[in-house]
């Protein structure tokens, strides 16, 4: 068994699919880390009976606020971290000093369009293939090396709604079962989640 920290920002789509493609198995999601006192995640945490706490960052430095973070990841045990839709950048120092693997979904096709807006960026930029990436989180924007790719390719008749829809489809899919192998290897003693 290991136990898992989702870090979201936003609605909580990808937060409610890992926890339902967890129900069941060995593994458990131990908290959500949010840091919007009004974000829609929480409603959603509160009604799967998860643990959830909103770490604010206005006010005071990032520092401050990725301390008390890790003081709640270290209290409840967990051993892996996602972002499922986080939009914060993590410090070098807050990935060295937790001592396991972090994940990101991003939705696009890295190294192209990083940040936030992906998806819009994507379709308006008129790439023929649009899709997800899965990669270990690093101290840049995006920048972490790549674990899984998934994509397909727009008729060119498709609406923004249709494209997003695609691609929270891949990442719904695509995370939670990148995120069980690496739960699946930690929990066997691969500290860093058998990393590709």
């Amino acid at each position: 068994m290991a136990d898992l920290a989702v870090f979201a920002s936003g609605s909580g789509s990808n937060f409610e699919a890992i926890a339902a493609h967890l129900c069941g198995t060995a593994h458990r999601v131990a908290c959500l880390v949010c840091d919007k006192s009004n974000a829609a995640v929480l409603q959603r945490c509160r009604r799967l009976g998860i643990a959830s706490f909103v770490v604010c960052y206005s006010g005071r430095d990032r520092v401050q606020a990725e301390q008390e973070i890790l003081s709640i990841v270290q209290q409840r045990g967990v051993e892996l971290i996602a972002l499922a839709g986080f939009m914060r950048l993590l410090s070098a120092g807050f990935i060295d000093s937790f001592d396991g693997p972090i994940l990101n979904v991003h939705p696009s096709l890295l190294p192209r369009h990083p940040g936030c807006g992906a998806i819009e960026t994507s379709y308006r930029s008129g790439d023929n293939e649009l899709g997800i990436t899965i990669h270990h989180v690093d101290s840049g924007l995006d920048t972490g090396p790549v674990i899984l790719q998934k994509s397909f390719r727009r008729t060119g008749g498709e609406s923004l709604q249709q494209i997003e829809q695609r691609i929270h489809e891949l990442e719904h899919q695509w995370f939670p079962t990148v995120i069980r192998r690496f739960l699946d290897n930690v929990a066997q003693g691969n500290h860093d989640g058998g990393s590709q």
